[in-house]
């Protein structure tokens, strides 16, 4: 049961319970994260991962502010789009594994849900508490073309991925209707 293991392993990567954390603001930190999702300190690349990666465990949003907290300390930082990019996707036992730019993967399922509706140029995926991922075009690419293989277009033009046993809304056109 490879997805099982999978999805074990998944559950297994635990995250700082920073949703719980409310300090007071401390002010802004000269840290950004690009649309590409690299990070960097005042204006130069964080260059280890491992860093990275912390920061990335300790980032909270609320409405449409990023921040870094610790149970005695809030900071903002710039994000230019996402925290985070969905890199490559795996179709594993009916499921699509999603693995984001820091390594970490992920499941498109009901607690990841697939958002193209939002923001129509940007397909996003919730990461992680209410962190939301960009899906980079080549995985964008690949659900369409697994979508058109396997289901096709319905009859209102819509196009569907399947995970987890949901569905997903890839594309939404009057265009794409069969028969036009």
């Amino acid at each position: 049961m490879k997805l099982e293991r999978l999805l074990e392993q998944i559950k297994g990567q635990s995250q700082p319970p920073v949703e719980r954390w409310n300090p007071e603001f401390c002010g802004e930190l000269d840290m950004r994260i690009s649309r590409n999702g690299e990070w960097y300190y005042q204006g130069s690349p964080i260059g280890r991962k491992a860093m990275v990666k912390l920061f990335a465990s300790i980032l909270k949003r609320e409405q449409d502010r990023y921040y870094l907290v610790t149970p005695v300390e809030k900071v903002g930082i710039q994000v230019e789009a996402t925290p985070f990019v969905v890199m490559q996707a795996q179709h594993v036992e009916g499921t699509w594994i999603m693995t984001n730019n820091l390594g970490e993967s992920a499941p498109l399922d009901t607690e990841h849900p697939l958002d193209t509706q939002s923001e129509p140029d940007t397909p996003l995926v919730t990461w992680r508490r209410n962190l939301p991922a960009r899906i980079h075009q080549n995985v964008m690419y690949q659900w369409q073309t697994e979508a058109l293989e396997k289901e096709g277009v319905d009859s209102e033009g819509r196009l569907w991925l399947e995970s987890a046993g949901e569905r997903f809304l890839l594309a939404q056109s009057t265009e794409l209707a069969p028969g036009d």
